[in-house]
């Protein structure tokens, strides 16, 4: 998802909005993968993982989305799946393009030929990065596009009141990416991306059961044990569940029962890592903004903020309020709608979105 690109939330006009989160944004029965998001409103008429089953000789897509999800670890040597769309940025450009226009095509029918797109893109992205981006959301079918960081997007979505210097610390943790920001006055006065996020547990959880089970699972399994039993903090009353796998001898299928304990264990040190993102660029705040969310805290969002107890971790870590957003997997989307539904808003903080051709005419 082309790097060197992040991908980008887009969000189409005539209340039509669409979105391809730079982090894996999630329901609860999908907390890791990246998905593509169009909705009508508040109403969702497409929702569908970044991956694609494609020929393993011709590169042409077969499969799109929840298919193509589905034939992950299975499919025979002719085919083979692809994620155009890996921590954040665009791996695979024809591909991306090819899954973009399926789902656009998909979510939009025939409502709108050509939509015009707001594109919402992690802080401190280069011009290159967003024509590159331009060129594959055009090529796929849209007609204009606009940008809007993200951050920003999540704080209008909150109704923040720019006019006053007061900092908002927010925190997307993703499937690929953790993108934390403190947002004062309409900008972005700190950010950082942070590698490490939710595929990298459900990593931690593959490499805990091949090593202490000398068993393989594939990433579905992985993802499937974290939301039955994975969580941030331990759980007062031990729970387990059984699963299956591959043992790495024999070659053949074995079950295994697995306790939260377990993946507690194997996961913390990656969950620590994220908090520890988090203090980081609290670090490099100025003070008087670190006094501004430290009484109010910060707002977590992102699929990856569905990781049970991970708000309460994410407080005890650094001893400030933490406010998960409802449906956090969409706070992005729906900030950039209600940017788009009140653009008086933007005209008070001198915020002027600008499309990929104007920025390139400067």
């Amino acid at each position: 998802m082309l790097r060197m690109l992040y991908v980008p939330n887009f969000l189409i006009e005539d209340k039509l909005y669409m979105y391809a989160p730079s982090t894996p944004e999630v329901e609860k029965s999908n907390i890791s993968l990246a998905k593509t998001v169009i909705v009508s409103s508040s109403k969702v008429l497409l929702e569908q993982p970044n991956v694609v089953t494609v020929d393993s000789e011709t590169l042409m897509p077969v499969y799109f989305g929840e298919k193509a999800k589905q034939t992950q670890g299975r499919t025979p040597d002719s085919l083979m799946c692809v994620n155009p769309i890996e921590r954040g940025v665009i791996s695979d450009y024809d591909i991306a393009e090819a899954m973009l226009k399926n789902y656009m095509a998909e979510g939009f029918g025939n409502k709108i030929l050509r939509p015009r797109i707001m594109a919402t893109l992690p802080a401190g992205l280069t011009e290159l990065q967003h024509h590159s981006l331009s060129n594959v959301i055009e090529g796929a079918g849209g007609r204009n596009v606009f940008i809007i960081e993200s951050p920003l997007a999540v704080a209008f979505g909150l109704g923040i009141d720019f006019s006053t210097p007061k900092g908002t610390l927010i925190v997307d943790v993703g499937a690929g990416s953790t993108d934390i920001a403190v947002v004062s006055m309409g900008g972005i006065a700190v950010c950082e991306s942070f590698k490490v996020a939710s595929f990298d547990i459900d990593a931690q959880i593959i490499r805990y059961i091949r090593k202490e089970y000398n068993i393989e699972i594939g990433v579905l399994t992985a993802e499937q044990i974290k939301i039955k039993i994975g969580a941030a903090m331990k759980r007062p009353i031990e729970v387990a569940m059984v699963a299956k796998g591959q043992n790495v001898f024999t070659g053949l299928p074995e079950s295994f029962e697995i306790s939260a304990g377990e993946i507690y264990d194997a996961i913390i040190d990656t969950v620590d890592s994220i908090c520890d993102s988090v203090r980081q660029v609290i670090n490099k705040t100025d003070p008087d903004l670190v006094s501004d969310f430290s009484t109010d805290g910060l707002f977590l969002c992102g699929g990856g903020a569905l990781l049970s107890g991970f708000d309460k971790k994410l407080s005890e870590y650094l001893g400030i309020p933490v406010n998960l957003l409802p449906d956090p997997a969409h706070s992005v989307v729906k900030g950039a709608a209600a940017a788009l539904k009140n653009p008086d808003m933007l005209k008070n903080v001198d915020y002027r979105m600008r499309s990929i051709k104007e920025l390139e005419i400067e």
